[in-house]
C-alpha cells in the first residue's frame, strides 16, 4: 500500500523526480529569489531580456504579429463576406499601429546607441526608412478604418486591401533587413564562445557508423 501511494505521488516507476521533488525545487527557487535584489530577480527570471542593450528587439514582434494577422484575416473575411469578423479584426490593426509607435521610437534609440560599422550603417538607415513607412501607413489605415466604423465597402475596400498588402510587404522587408544586421553582421550580439569552442561542439548522440561496401563479399565462389 505504501509503495502504491509513493508511486502515485512521484508519478513514475521510481521514487525520484516526481511531484514532491518538483514542488520542493520550486520552493527552493522562490526562497533564493526572495533574498536577491529586484534587479537580480529580474535577471534570474528573464535573463534574455535582461541582457538586451535596448528593447527594440523585444517590441518589434508586436507590430509584426498584429499587422500581419490583420492583413491575412481581413482579406479572408472580405472574401467570405463576414462583416462582423472584419469589425473584430480591425482591433488587430489598431493594436499594430499603436505598437509600431513604440517600436519605431525604440529603433531610433537603438540606432544611436548600438555600435556598428559603416556598411551596416547603410542597412540600418534603410531599415529605419522602412520602419517609418510602416508606422505612417499603419496609422493612416487605422485612422481610415476607425473613421469608417471598422468596415470599408466597395472599391474603397479594394484600395484599402491594396495598401494593406503594401504594408505587409514593407513588414517583410523590414524584418529581412533586421535579420541581416543581426545574423550576418552580428549587430548587438555578444559572443560568449570562442571560435575553437564553437567548432568543437558535439551532440550527445553517438555517431552513426557506416559499414564500408566490399565488392568481394558478393563474388560467387565456385
Amino acid at each position: 500500500m505504501n509503495n502504491f501511494l509513493s508511486f502515485q505521488v512521484h508519478g513514475g516507476a521510481d521514487h525520484s523526480g516526481g511531484v514532491a521533488d518538483i514542488v520542493s525545487d520550486l520552493l527552493v527557487s522562490i526562497e533564493k529569489l526572495s533574498t536577491n535584489e529586484p534587479e537580480a530577480i529580474f535577471s534570474s527570471l528573464l535573463p534574455g531580456i535582461a541582457s538586451l542593450e535596448n528593447i527594440h528587439p523585444l517590441l518589434v514582434h508586436f507590430p509584426i504579429a498584429f499587422l500581419t494577422s490583420f492583413f491575412i484575416l481581413d482579406l479572408i473575411a472580405t472574401l467570405i463576406q463576414k462583416t462582423l469578423w472584419r469589425k473584430t479584426f480591425s482591433w488587430l490593426l489598431y493594436l499594430g499601429a499603436l505598437s509600431a509607435i513604440f517600436t519605431v521610437i525604440a529603433g531610433f534609440i537603438a540606432a544611436d546607441t548600438v555600435p556598428h560599422s559603416e556598411n551596416v550603417h547603410d542597412i540600418m538607415e534603410h531599415h529605419e526608412h522602412v520602419g517609418v513607412s510602416i508606422l505612417s501607413l499603419s496609422l493612416g489605415l487605422a485612422a481610415w478604418r476607425l473613421k469608417s466604423g471598422g468596415v470599408i465597402y466597395g472599391w474603397y475596400n479594394a484600395f484599402f486591401l491594396s495598401l494593406s498588402a503594401l504594408l505587409f510587404g514593407l513588414i517583410v522587408q523590414g524584418a529581412d533587413l533586421g535579420g541581416l544586421m543581426v545574423y550576418q553582421y552580428g549587430v548587438a550580439v555578444k559572443s560568449t564562445q570562442s571560435p575553437d569552442a564553437a567548432n568543437s561542439h558535439q551532440h550527445d548522440a553517438e555517431p552513426v557508423k557506416v559499414e564500408e561496401h566490399n565488392p568481394d563479399d558478393h563474388k560467387l565462389t565456385i
